[in-house]
């Protein structure tokens, strides 16, 4: 197979993507040929705010069925593959949104969301985030865990700390992730992950979702698809093939006031990071370059079995656990 047919054959899954939601965005997705994201729909915002923004999302995605479907199984995953369109899985970057209700977990989960990152850089009433001193996993948070795996709820901790991290990796009774990260292998950084750190979640039947969010990089924004490919190899060497996925970390379309928002505490608070120009990897700019990356790894040795693997049927696996499907 060329590489652009394995592309076009391959289930392709991208595990985080926090872009602006609009049909030019659902276009390139189809261009890219995505075969299902897990797009956020929170991260500073309490329970009303994310009910909110899921209401104006399942409009988004019934007045451009033509490109997009709602994901709330595998089943889904493989429709969207079959119909030729791009499946939407809602997820969290901070469990803020649970407030301090456990049963709003379930509500959620009725919803639609399928992964839920335990914390966003900072302590909320789960844990601690990745920019903080790190207190481990609350009492109410060793509830929530609990809750999620009940209900079919993948836990995420791309932005947590190291201490919470493997105390919800060992509380969970199913598979977690993080998400999108790159290792501290090959740039020290908060929010990248230590050998050691992607050893232990592997060890424990975890899943790793690599990033190419330019300033975790160790070339920043001159970074390159070969270097993301780099970082892919790397983490792969940790946690093997079968425990190994995309995660990009998309921001496409949008501006400063966005970035601002994020990297403030609360959204508003203090300034937790300035990640200054954000570009990313040549090759791989927009969600429509996603072909590349097959053929990038391909001309990089890796064999057609592990591609594959990679670019989505191993994240299709373990949401298949994670979900009780």
């Amino acid at each position: 197979m060329s590489p652009a047919e394995l592309h076009a054959d391959s289930i392709v899954i991208d595990g985080l993507i926090i872009a602006k939601w609009n049909r030019e965005l659902f276009e390139d997705m189809r261009k890219g040929g995505l075969t299902a994201a897990n797009c956020t729909v929170s991260v500073w915002e309490g329970f009303q705010a994310t009910v909110n923004n899921i209401v104006a999302s399942n409009k988004l995605i019934r007045d451009n069925g033509d490109l997009v479907i709602p994901v709330r199984s595998t089943a889904d995953i493989r429709k969207a593959k079959e119909q030729g369109k791009t499946g939407i899985l809602y997820g969290f970057q901070n469990a803020h949104a649970f407030e301090d209700q456990i049963g709003y977990v379930e509500v959620f989960k009725q919803l639609g969301v399928g992964i839920v990152q335990m914390c966003y850089n900072t302590q909320n009433l789960v844990g601690t985030g990745c920019y903080e001193r790190d207190g481990g996993l609350s009492g109410f948070g060793r509830e929530i865990v609990a809750e999620m795996n009940r209900v079919g709820i993948m836990c995420d901790l791309s932005h947590v700390g190291s201490k919470t991290s493997e105390e919800v990796i060992l509380e969970s009774k199913k598979p977690v992730c993080y998400s999108h990260c790159l290792p501290s292998g090959l740039k020290e950084h908060p929010r990248n992950k230590s050998d050691a750190e992607l050893k232990f979640i592997a060890d424990h039947g975890g899943f790793v979702g690599v990033t190419m969010f330019a300033p975790f990089l160790a070339k920043g924004i001159d970074s390159t698809i070969d270097d993301y490919a780099e970082a892919i190899e790397y983490v792969m060497n940790i946690v093997g093939e079968d425990a190994i996925g995309i995660g990009t970390d998309f921001t496409q379309g949008h501006g400063k006031e966005f970035f601002e928002w994020l990297t403030h505490d609360k959204g508003y608070a203090r300034r937790l990071t300035n990640f200054g120009k954000i570009v990313n990897p040549l090759g791989i700019r927009t969600v429509g370059e996603f072909p590349n990356l097959t053929e990038t790894l391909l001309k990089r040795g890796m064999p057609e079995r592990v591609v594959r693997k990679v670019m989505g049927e191993n994240w299709v696996r373990v949401l298949k656990d994670v979900w009780g499907e």
